[in-house]
């Protein structure tokens, strides 16, 4: 199993809905069994600016997060669409175990 991280602003769109929304829509497309979206409270990328939820002028500029657990394929799937797109996403993928106790 593969966990398939990609990292984006909140401020990002791509047709008409913001690029989380995109992805998750794209995934559940393609058959991934779930994803889910996590917004960020602080945090700071390449540019080394902090970003803080507390501060109203970076509304929209905060990352969120969204993870997939899905098999090599599936994954590998998934990234040539967003390739497909000419989007600039910075993106994890590791290998994993998961399952259900």
């Amino acid at each position: 199993m593969n966990l398939l991280t990609f990292y984006v602003s909140e401020k990002q769109h791509l047709g008409g809905m913001p690029l989380y929304e995109w992805l998750l829509e794209e995934a559940r497309a393609m058959g991934v069994h779930g994803g889910s979206a996590f917004r960020a409270i602080a945090g700071f990328g390449r540019h080394g600016r902090m970003h803080e939820d507390t501060f109203f002028e970076l509304a929209g500029e905060l990352a969120v997060k969204i993870e997939f657990i899905l098999d090599d394929m599936s994954a590998g799937r998934l990234l040539e669409k967003v390739r497909g797109q000419n989007l600039n996403i910075f993106y994890t993928r590791q290998v994993v175990e998961a399952g259900l106790v």
